[in-house]
């Protein structure tokens, strides 16, 4: 993914920046999920959002579901983040378990382009698309709507997201547009391209090339991409931002800039960084979200 342009190829900066300020990023309308199962967790549909890439048109998840009438019981939909794991395969599990001694069901996504979802085709990801980037965002948070309409119409009492870095930021996209989440609980959230992150990388090679994409991301996060020009579609107290004093990853001022943006909501200042909390390290967290969460999904979800 840090590879540099090759010469003469066209990444599509202005077809992006035309799909994400128009309304095809994220339509208004939003239809339940066609929801299999093929066995006692795991279900698959469709995509909403067709993209390049067969494999990535199928959307796995699990249902982790309370014992008897899951149907009337809340659901708290989990969002990994970039890299998938630890959280999907390992982290997720634990929390969902324990969710359900509490009384909610729990269900989990893979996000476009993650573990099955993946291209077959050998360097298919390797080169920078922003079309297909933005494309990608798009569809994520599509499957995310399509998934929260299908809980709600299997009657579900209500649907909450918690999504951790690139599944905060999708959790933030999603509610910006759609009214009928309980609640969403963003942990060191994506906020926009992080521009400053080239400084990061030791090797120069990697700096340079993340450095020649500087002003394609400084320009996409003048669109809908950045939360900070959004608005949220659900009231702020049923907004929960959970920022990393110490992420070199995520930085904690884009967070500060979408709390005073969105109205301050809850927000935890944690004094770690980004591993510790996005990697769930830090002792009594999931506890700690739960009870935050569990007096707004008492509440019944707003019909859409």
């Amino acid at each position: 993914m840090w590879r540099p342009l090759i010469a003469g190829r066209s990444a599509r900066l202005e077809e992006a920046l035309q799909f994400l300020k128009g309304p095809d990023f994220i339509p208004v309308e939003s239809q339940p999920a066609r929801v299999e199962f093929n066995g006692p967790l795991q279900f698959r549909f469709p995509t909403p959002r067709p993209g390049d890439f067969t494999e990535s048109n199928v959307v796995y998840g699990r249902l982790y579901r309370c014992a008897g009438r899951w149907q009337e019981r809340p659901v708290i939909v989990l969002l990994h983040g970039g890299g998938g794991d630890p959280d999907y395969h390992f982290r997720f599990p634990l929390i969902a378990r324990r969710r359900n001694r509490t009384g909610f069901n729990a269900a989990t996504l893979v996000a476009p382009y993650c573990f099955q979802r993946r291209p077959r085709q050998p360097g298919a990801l390797s080169e920078p698309d922003y079309l297909r980037t933005a494309k990608t965002f798009a569809q994520a948070v599509a499957e995310i709507r399509a998934l929260t309409g299908w809980l709600l119409e299997e009657g579900c009492s209500a649907v909450a997201l918690w999504g951790f870095s690139y599944g905060g930021w999708l959790a933030g996209l999603t509610a910006c547009c759609d009214a009928r989440l309980a609640a969403v609980v963003m942990t060191v959230p994506g906020v926009r391209l992080n521009c400053l992150i080239a400084e990061q990388f030791v090797r120069r090679n990697i700096r340079e090339a993340l450095q020649e994409r500087r002003v394609a991301w400084e320009q996409l996060n003048m669109t809908p991409l950045n939360l900070t020009l959004t608005r949220p579609n659900i009231p702020p107290e049923n907004i929960l931002l959970i920022e990393g004093v110490h992420d070199l990853f995520v930085r904690a001022e884009p967070v500060e800039e979408l709390w005073q943006a969105w109205g301050r909501p809850d927000i935890w200042r944690l004094p770690h960084g980004h591993v510790i909390i996005g990697c769930g390290l830090l002792p009594g967290m999931t506890g700690r979200v739960l009870r935050w969460l569990s007096p707004r999904l008492d509440k019944p979800a707003v019909q859409q």
